[in-house]
């Protein structure tokens, strides 16, 4: 009489080596957001040239500027459920292709409506790649390393964007502006025909929706070649989501309810900061009287702080509390933004507060970014993640609008910079709500409980 053997997916992959497979999946995902990034940017590597070109007045531009972030905001919405509902891998393919599509449409058009349009359709795309690859890179990462691995993938993100702005500063003179949207429509769409044959669905996901599906097996002799797996019964650590309850609704149950509601504030008053500093920092410096030149240099150690930043916090949650970990991240934040508020005639002090900035607000939404990849179960991961990212970015189309408006309304540097520690002090004390809620006290890792006990970062 023979007996089934039950496999715990996530234990065998949390009890192996990081593989190559699993390490091919993280790159693939990594090059992901590297093309994200730049599409995301191209806007801003284009302006100039287009304004001139198009003889176009600065308010002229602005709708163009906010169509990609309402693009990803609502993309973002979507592409969660489904995700969840349809898989992490189709709905990451769709996207990155569509995203490629629109930017090609774009490099084509003649007219400032129809580029704004298309510009939130590329910004569909874009924002239902970035949640599916982070959740992918999480379901495929042993537990003891799923922080490191989810934030060092999303620094493509800063390497893509930064790439973009050096190939749009040798392409534009050269080609013309609408070279860069080629190549941010191209690329992504090779891309795409790549990911459709060698990225595997999450195996995690096969297990929830396809039990009997012979790719779960096939995945994971990739990952774990000499595990036993002829004949076996594949299982998760968690209990299956409630029939007919949507990825939305769960987001509501208890006792995500809460937590939900925590990292939604977080991620709004985060990325409200990152796209203030991002976009008006350079304006700022320049205001407060420094030459154009040092003015760049010193906005440019905010992603400097923030690359770091993004790699040190993901090493640091995998080994102490991620909730204390980002929250702490963002309390530090408030002393560098007040440091930068009053000390910013000393460049020296002002290079490293920016710097700080970067470190505690850029890298702690990056880590954010893993903390609720870990918070959610595999039934409505993918939701979690995008509409927390949608909810970001509300704050940070707030952050873009009101960094002009603050500056319309005729307050000084020092006013402006230091009104941040506002949101910066929000999200910690949103992180540490989330600490006190459903951390463990029987150490120093955090434990949820949405329906079984779960480490922080399974």
């Amino acid at each position: 009489m023979s007996s089934t053997v039950k496999v715990d997916v996530q234990q065998l992959i949390d009890s192996g080596r990081f593989s190559r497979h699993q390490f091919l999946i993280a790159f693939l995902c990594f090059v992901i957001i590297a093309i994200d990034g730049f599409d995301t940017a191209i806007i801003g590597f284009i302006a100039p040239s287009l304004r001139t070109e198009w003889q176009l007045l600065p308010q002229q531009l602005a709708p163009l500027m906010a169509a990609g972030l309402v693009g990803l905001a609502v993309g973002s919405f979507i592409a969660g459920p489904l995700g969840d509902r349809i898989g992490r891998k189709a709905i990451l393919v769709l996207s990155v292709f569509f995203f490629g599509v629109w930017s090609l449409a774009s490099a084509y058009t003649d007219s400032l409506f129809m580029l704004t349009f298309f510009r939130f359709l590329t910004g569909l795309g874009l924002g239902g790649a970035m949640p599916n690859a982070i959740t992918l890179t999480s379901e495929y990462s042993p537990q003891r390393i799923k922080s490191k691995v989810v934030t060092i993938m999303f620094c493509g993100f800063t390497l893509g964007s930064g790439l973009g702005g050096v190939l749009a500063a040798h392409m534009i003179p050269e080609y013309g502006w609408r070279s860069v949207l080629l190549l941010g429509g191209y690329v992504p769409i090779a891309c795409a025909v790549l990911l459709l044959f060698v990225l595997p669905e999450s195996v995690r996901f096969l297990v929830l929706r396809k039990p009997d599906s012979p790719q779960i097996a096939a995945i994971l002799r990739r990952i774990s070649p000499q595990a036993k797996l002829d004949g076996a019964h594949f299982v998760l650590p968690e209990a299956p989501p409630a029939a007919g309850r949507s990825p939305v609704a769960q987001l509501f149950a208890k006792p995500l309810g809460f937590g939900t509601l925590a990292l939604w504030g977080a991620f709004f008053m985060s990325l409200l900061i990152v796209y203030l500093l991002t976009n008006w920092l350079p304006i700022l410096f320049k205001d407060a009287g420094f030459p154009l030149a040092k003015a760049a240099l010193v906005a440019a150690m905010y992603q400097v702080g923030g690359t770091i930043g993004a790699i040190a916090l993901g090493w640091a949650m995998d080994k102490f509390n991620p909730y204390r970990v980002l929250g702490t991240s963002y309390l530090v934040a408030v002393a560098f933004i007040a440091l930068i508020s009053f000390q910013y005639t000393d460049l020296l002090v002002l290079n490293l507060a920016v710097a700080g900035v970067g470190f505690c607000v850029s890298g702690s939404q990056v880590g954010a970014n893993a903390l609720a990849a870990a918070f959610y179960p595999t039934s409505n991961r993918v939701t979690g993640v995008s509409w927390a990212l949608g909810i970001g970015r509300c704050g940070a189309i707030l952050g873009s609008l009101l960094g002009g408006a603050l500056l319309g309304a005729g307050l000084g540097f020092s006013t402006i910079i230091l009104l941040l520690a506002l949101p910066a002090l929000l999200a910690s004390i949103a992180i540490f709500a989330m600490s006190a809620r459903y951390s463990g006290s029987g150490g120093s890792r955090a434990t949820i409980a949405p329906t079984t006990r779960l480490s922080a970062t399974d």
